[in-house]
């Protein structure tokens, strides 16, 4: 399948004048074809496309907006190898990491597409008029309606599950917002391929003209310009705390401002409690060590940090840590300046009074990391805040601590995350009862016995976390509740029948809904 190095606006291909092109990850050389850099014309066009389509597709039925969604994944997977080999050259990512995302992206559709049908999402309430009240009652009918376009930023480290197709654009379209998205630079050939399919699946199912868009190009001032646009109505973003922060202070600013649904920073701290570590030391650190070193570290739920109380099960793990970091491969990073600041900072961390490196991986080549475990104690760490701030990679933090209260002493410390790790044994229930209130103030996924790596994608999954871990503590990225971020609830008092929408009717309906306080399906 060739690529044609243009854009998608409303449907249609478009070129530029000025091009940009993306690099082989592990060799940095150059990749055909050139990519157009999207013009301020482009991006106008596309968000006035968008705001044009939008009350179309909004007010499409369920099982239509559903159709739209299937397609989608049928078009993807159809892709097979021709994206999953171009996936492999712009990310540096393995064929084997690579094929399960576009699973993953594949299988999101399809979840979102079911919970369209489902309709619970539009959390419909009828609240019937009351004549005799006084005063009087109205007739009171309540749906939550989408937003508005939606900008979406793709993300370098999954270049299908967070990008193009992935769980912003899938949820925004379920939601019943039409999308333009901003296509990382680092993968213009796989967001092309990517938007091909969707831009092909709307098509294929009627959906307006407008619904779906893709802007490429090298610079930030694009994204700048797609948050700035008057039609843009919400953000989903992924990526660096400083990348984040920039479109939450752009967004504040606008004469109305929006949303940003950003995710952005975490450590993910782990604690390993006593009993347990006495029991598994060497089984903990080798669960860790897989943990950090899983695709180069570039996961935002990678485990950053490890504390544990001082003694001679602490030492037995820091010793297997060590064995088993000295095996661990260099990996290719997404891209150049990906590895150059984990170089500049795990080289920072190093320099930091009292740390000490008791484990590094394999040497690696160029635009590849070498994983690192350093240790600290936990009065050092709570002296200098610099320890808490993450390293996007294969680097990690254990931390001694005294005992049980100095160990929550640092999870009181510590901001907001996307996920927070017990590991324990029946005898540390106790102790693991006492952190659970602190774990649940700093973050938003906290897992027993596990490693933190790994999303699954379901109705109960959270995949956000008090700031900076995201800009909304209150959402998440992941599983069908993100839904929820592109919506709002808007009320119909007293309105004649035959204008409300149909899921609002006294008719009997598929959709759960709450009638005069109580839930009711039918």
């Amino acid at each position: 399948m060739n690529l044609s190095g243009q854009n998608f606006i409303a449907g249609k291909r478009r070129g530029a004048d000025a091009t940009f092109k993306a690099r082989d990850a592990e060799t940095g050389a150059l990749l055909e074809p050139p990519f157009a850099a999207a013009s301020s014309q482009d991006i106008t066009d596309a968000c006035t496309a968008a705001g044009k389509a939008q009350a179309a597709y909004a007010n499409l039925s369920l099982p239509d907006r559903a159709r739209f969604l299937r397609s989608c994944a049928d078009h993807i997977d159809a892709l097979g190898d021709v994206l999953t080999q171009r996936a492999m050259a712009e990310s540096g990512l393995p064929e084997a990491r690579l094929t399960g995302e576009r699973g993953r992206t594949v299988g999101q559709l399809r979840l979102f597409a079911d919970e369209v049908e489902d309709g619970a999402w539009q959390a419909l309430r009828i609240d019937h008029g009351d004549a005799t009240r006084t005063p009087p009652a109205p007739d009171l009918r309540l749906r939550m309606v989408p937003l508005g376009p939606v900008a979406v930023f793709g993300a370098s480290n999954f270049p299908l599950a967070f990008s193009v197709g992935g769980g912003d654009t899938a949820s925004a379209l379920a939601a019943g917002c039409c999308v333009i998205v901003k296509g990382h630079p680092a993968h213009p050939g796989t967001s092309e391929l990517v938007a091909g399919a969707i831009t092909a699946a709307a098509a294929e199912t009627d959906m307006p003209e407008g619904v779906f868009s893709l802007l490429n190009g090298p610079d930030n001032a694009l994204g700048a310009a797609l948050v700035n646009d008057p039609h843009i109505a919400a953000v989903g973003f992924t990526g660096s705390r400083a990348g984040g922060l920039a479109l939450m202070d752009l967004a504040a600013k606008r004469a109305v401002p929006i949303p940003v649904y950003a995710e952005m920073s975490s450590v993910n701290p782990v604690v390993l409690l006593p009993e347990r570590l006495d029991e598994a030391a060497e089984v903990l650190a080798s669960g860790y060590v897989a943990s950090l070193a899983l695709g180069a570290g570039q996961f935002c739920t990678n485990p950053g940090i490890v504390l544990a109380i001082d003694g001679p099960a602490l030492d037995r793990f820091i010793a297997a840590t060590a064995a088993a970091v000295a095996d661990v491969a260099g990996q290719t990073m997404l891209t150049a300046s990906i590895s150059h600041a984990f170089v500049r900072e795990t080289r920072h961390l190093a320099s930091l009074p009292g740390a000490r490196m008791i484990g590094c991986g394999k040497e690696a080549a160029d635009h590849a990391a070498r994983a690192q475990v350093h240790i600290v104690s936990a009065g050092d760490f709570i002296a200098d805040g610099a320890y808490a701030r993450e390293v996007f990679g294969p680097s990690s933090i254990i931390v001694r601590c005294q005992d049980i209260a100095q160990l929550q002493q640092v999870l009181e410390g510590m901001e907001g995350q996307l996920t927070a790790t017990v590991h324990m044994a029946p005898a540390d229930y106790p102790e693991a009862a006492r952190l659970l209130p602190v774990l649940e103030t700093r973050a938003g996924r906290i897992l027993a016995n596990g490693w933190p790596t790994g999303v699954a994608v379901t109705h109960a999954m959270n995949h956000g976390g008090p700031f900076p871990a995201t800009s909304d503590g209150r959402s998440t990225s992941v599983g069908t509740l993100a839904i929820g971020r592109f919506l709002r609830p808007v009320s119909y008092q007293d309105w004649p029948a035959q204008l409300l929408p149909p899921a609002l009717h006294d008719t009997p309906t598929t959709a759960l809904r709450r009638i005069d306080g109580i839930w009711t399906v039918g």
